[in-house]
């Protein structure tokens, strides 16, 4: 009998998510899949909570970390569609933001407000000496993180702070956040809409925008227009609340020596600081991947229940700046998603998340209603792959040879081992870390750790080089007679091990 996508996609779940959940010491997973308006797929994997024995389900409460981006679009979106402002609008006029393009002085009349306390930015475009030449950041510039500002790590002092570990950095207010941005005018680095810099910054002051034009608290805005609409009722960005839940994950922190420990989880209960509560605009949603499927059912074509008019809908899930080409060729950014132009002949829209104690990961296909959604109470598993695996298979294609990773993490393992020459007369190691190949040699000589840079992506041959002050030293792995060789200048390495 025939194998379905749908059957197949399950067995992959089924036999993949266990192995990388065993080779990054991930405690807990879930994942849900829907096809045609139809949740074929759901399930837990692991802990949800470990040291209590209770295990994750489709249920299970998680912190998507910057998933939670296409809410914050959507709210923006939703504002836009009632004329409550324009994408087209100079942040400056809702917010204050003084920084300008670059060359330009960030004292200029973006400070003023009006009676009601919105700044109005009227004089948003001129320099001092009354030019016209600095460029404004737009709203549809924060969207899609073109600002021309580089990350400010306001998330990185945050996830800091809410593990303990303390950064001396004050972020404890709006007044805070506009102080530490506002004082970035020398970091910026490209003119607005000219280059990519992801931003939680951006988005943090969207969450803001949001609230000053609504008029109620950011996270309230959401619930009232986005959550309680899609009857997605576990879904919240309460601490409290996730708190009081039965099913929810316990956060676990993957260090860099390899331990996963308990953790807390890192966001502030936003109930505390209604006119902070866009501080959690960046990542700080806790949904569930079952909630979750509720959010991507509204993002596709001919939905049910929509919550943006499908022009609206089809703009926000169009590139509008271009990124680095990935596995997939050409993709870029959308207004809160990212946007793959052709992954495995259709557009893919996703998402990932971290708040390096939960990470999720989001990807649809809206031309095939096809979507996936995946979380994990830890970081390191391989979200994307996973997600763009399972979409291989409901694709009806074999996901370990549809997907690069795959192919690419196979080469690295056979590479892989250590390595002797002439009868063991000198050895070295190659291994692997962070998806990169490493060379270590050690004997009385020398001692040393070095990447080993692939000549391509792909590693479809196995040369590589390293680099050393500008100088390629060429690196080659052969298979020979009696397995894999491996040649560095004048040497001739055999793997033993």
């Amino acid at each position: 009998m025939q194998t379905t996508g749908s059957q197949r996609a399950a067995q992959f779940i089924e036999q993949y998510i266990p192995e990388a959940m065993l080779e990054t010491k991930t405690p807990g997973c879930s994942v849900a899949v829907m096809h045609d308006g139809e949740l074929i797929y759901e399930g837990g994997f692991g802990w949800r909570d470990r040291e209590r024995f209770l295990p994750a389900t489709a249920d299970t409460l998680y912190g998507i970390g910057s998933c939670t981006k296409a809410f914050v679009a959507t709210a923006v979106l939703l504002l836009a569609e009632r004329g409550a402002l324009k994408l087209e609008d100079p942040a400056e006029r809702y917010i204050p933001l003084k920084l300008r393009a670059a060359g330009a002085n960030p004292d200029g009349a973006s400070d003023d407000t009006s009676d009601s306390g919105v700044f109005d930015g009227s004089d948003f475009n001129k320099a001092p000496d009354g030019s016209t030449d600095c460029a404004p950041i737009t709203i549809h510039h924060l969207l899609t993180h073109s600002s021309g500002l580089p990350s400010l790590s306001t998330s990185e002092i945050l996830l800091q702070q809410g593990l303990g570990l303390e950064t001396g950095v004050p972020l404890a207010s709006a007044e805070d956040f506009y102080r530490w941005v506002n004082g970035a005018q020398d970091e910026i680095s490209a003119q607005p809409g000219e280059r990519f810099f992801y931003s939680n910054e951006s988005y943090r002051m969207l969450g803001h925008i949001v609230q000053v034009v609504s008029g109620m608290p950011f996270y309230r805005f959401v619930t009232e227009n986005i959550l309680q609409p899609l009857g997605m009722s576990r879904t919240t960005f309460v601490r409290s609340v996730y708190e009081r839940d039965a099913d929810k994950m316990r956060p676990y922190w993957a260090k860099p020596d390899g331990t996963i420990v308990p953790a807390e989880f890192p966001y502030p209960d936003i109930e505390l600081i209604p006119d902070f509560s866009f501080i959690v605009a960046a990542g700080g949603l806790i949904s569930s991947v079952r909630d979750m499927m509720k959010f991507l059912s509204a993002n596709m074509p001919g939905c049910a229940t929509p919550l943006l008019m499908p022009e609206t809908l089809g703009k926000m899930q169009t590139k509008h700046i271009d990124r680095p080409a990935g596995y997939y060729g050409s993709n870029g950014y959308g207004y809160g998603w990212s946007i793959i132009d052709n992954f495995l002949g259709h557009k893919m829209v996703a998402h990932g998340g971290s708040i390096e104690v939960s990470t999720a990961y989001a990807a649809f296909l809206p031309e095939k209603c096809m979507s996936v959604m995946l979380a994990a109470n830890s970081s390191g598993i391989p979200h994307a792959t996973i997600a763009e695996g399972i979409l291989a298979a409901l694709l009806e294609q074999d996901p370990y040879e549809a997907i690069p990773a795959f192919d690419i993490k196979k080469r690295m393992k056979l590479l892989a081992g250590t390595y002797e020459t002439y009868r063991r007369t000198v050895s070295v190691r190659v291994f692997v870390k962070g998806g990169l190949l490493y060379l270590e040699q050690k004997n009385p000589f020398l001692d040393s750790v070095v990447p080993l840079i692939p000549e391509d992506d792909f590693l479809r041959n196995y040369r590589f080089y390293t680099l050393t002050e500008g100088v390629r030293q060429p690196i080659e792995f052969q298979a020979g007679p009696k397995g894999i060789d491996l040649s560095i200048e004048r040497d001739r390495y055999h793997k033993v091990g």
